[in-house]
């Protein structure tokens, strides 16, 4: 039976996980099969925690409810605050700056084990 889980990917581009968490204006939204094999499911337009005055843990929130039907985020750089928040709403926190392909597959192979 294939697994499937839903990951968030914080990327400016649609090639390469190129946003930090705080600061990511958007989240691709990727179904993952244990497979090895995705889906874009679609993209989600966000209002970065880290851009509003200072940042608060409101809009950190915010971000979090935004994907809060993912189990993984991806994004190039996530600050321990972010993590702390991710992880008690059941979302697993990546850093990997590199192709989201690439992230993906890593990703399938990491799960299947």
């Amino acid at each position: 039976m294939v697994m499937s889980i839903k990951v968030a990917v914080a990327s400016g581009d649609g090639k390469y996980i190129n946003q930090h968490f705080g600061m990511a204006s958007q989240f691709l939204i990727f179904k993952l099969n244990s497979d090895g094999s995705h889906k874009f499911l679609e993209l989600r337009e966000n209002k970065p925690a880290c851009s509003v005055e200072g940042h608060s843990d409101l809009s950190m929130e915010n971000s979090v409810k935004l994907i809060s039907d993912c189990q993984v985020v991806l994004a190039s750089q996530i600050g321990p605050g972010a993590i702390d928040i991710l992880l008690e709403n059941g979302i697993e926190p990546y850093i990997a700056p590199t192709f989201i392909e690439d992230a993906l597959k890593e990703l399938a192979a990491m799960k299947k084990k």
